[in-house]
């Protein structure tokens, strides 16, 4: 399995996986139309392009067998709500798995990557959002140093969720 870089080349394919990977994980969660609203804000072909073109923004992709397996977005500068005494942090955006694919170390590539990129931009914390009832994300996310620093939401659709905001100092 590589770790390498997305191109333009993986667009549609971005977007398929992303879109799968939230509905086996939360899409019992939600009403129809607020997951369908996420989805179609979040994970579609257009939305992938503009991150893809955005130089703030770097996406890793594990590619397997031609198929991507999992994905992770970096924006060198959080979007996230301040709650720290960072000066420079980055975020994980998102890191997705196929859902088939799940326990097999993509995850944690992945993360290891995202570590060594926002140190690489010269970030001094690498933060994210996980949803609050998510402990083996919880889990996840303290092997690699994050610990939770806030309590935030998280909007799909109309419906608002409980989220918890984790970081680490690099």
């Amino acid at each position: 399995m590589t770790l390498r870089l997305a191109t333009p080349a993986d667009i549609n394919a971005l977007a398929d996986l992303g879109r799968r990977a939230f509905i086996a994980k939360f899409g019992p969660l939600y009403a129809p139309h607020d997951l369908a609203a996420f989805l179609d804000d979040t994970h579609v072909p257009a939305k992938v392009a503009r991150e893809l073109a955005d130089p703030g923004m770097v996406v890793a992709v594990i590619e397997a067998g031609g198929a991507i397996a999992a994905f992770c977005k970096v924006a060198h500068a959080s979007t996230m709500p301040r709650h720290s005494a960072a000066q420079r942090p980055a975020e994980v955006k998102q890191l997705y798995t196929d859902p088939d694919l799940i326990g097999r170390g993509l995850g944690a590539r992945l993360m290891t990557w995202a570590i060594d990129e926002a140190r690489r931009v010269g970030a001094d914390e690498l933060q994210l959002s996980v949803y609050a009832d998510n402990p083996d994300a919880h889990r996840f996310y303290a092997r690699f140093g994050l610990v939770k620093i806030a309590d935030i939401t998280f909007r799909v659709g109309d419906h608002i969720d409980p989220e918890i905001m984790m970081a680490v100092p690099l």
